[in-house]
């Protein structure tokens, strides 16, 4: 932009964000970086984004809120929240807020329920839970997979019910299949299916959850 560091000094200075000259080269040259107030301005002083500074697609709970320039102090606020409680969430990668919290975090975020649940790493445990449903009695399932990602375990129970029917069918008419004697290519198919089903089990669960997984207005926010 043509800008010198002090001028860059000065900018931020009258964004109520005093700064050295030679800490704004520090963060040119990589050997410090800037804090959470200091970035915030600094992409407001450089008609920026925060994200096009942090030079990385947010991949963390930290990362988004930093993408959308909010202190812990004010999303902790926004979404109802204590702000120490807030900062463990962060530093553990575990989020437990409840309905109303992680709606609210959704929103403030950008993000999906689905996207939060892959950022705090339990896509994996998601796929265990829905695999053993499907397979066996699934609403002993319900609960846990509600909690893991926050949806009312209505909507939940439904997606379980309905995956449990489509998993069932395929061995009805593999069985069809193998008591009509029918030629390998027709089990075959059946089994090609199968595989495919549960390779796309996550995907399958959001699809049924529908809007509930999305990121819906929710009354009050």
């Amino acid at each position: 932009m043509g800008l010198t560091t002090s001028q860059v000094a000065h900018s931020m200075a009258a964004c109520g964000v005093p700064v050295h000259p030679d800490l704004i080269a520090a963060w040119e040259q990589g050997s410090h970086l800037p804090s959470e107030p200091h970035l915030f301005a600094l992409a407001d002083v450089l008609w920026c984004s925060a994200t096009t500074l942090m030079g990385i697609e947010p991949r963390t709970l930290a990362e988004h809120r930093l993408a959308r320039k909010l202190s812990v102090e004010r999303l902790a606020h926004r979404i109802g929240m204590d702000p120490a409680a807030y900062r463990a969430a962060e530093a553990a990668h575990r989020w437990d807020g409840d309905i109303r919290q992680t709606r609210a975090l959704v929103d403030a975020l950008g993000l999906t329920l689905r996207q939060l649940v892959g950022l705090m790493g339990r896509d994996e445990e998601l796929a265990r839970h829905l695999r053993t449903a499907i397979e066996g009695r699934w609403k002993v399932h319900v609960a846990p997979v509600a909690e893991i990602v926050v949806v009312d375990e209505t909507s939940v129970g439904d997606a379980l019910r309905t995956m449990h029917t489509e998993f069932a069918e395929f061995s009805e008419r593999y069985m069809g299949h193998l008591m009509a004697r029918n030629g390998d290519a027709r089990l075959k198919e059946v089994a090609a299916e199968r595989s495919a089903f549960l390779h796309r089990l996550v995907d399958h669960f959001w699809e049924l959850v529908g809007e509930a997984g999305d990121e819906p207005p929710f009354d009050g926010f």
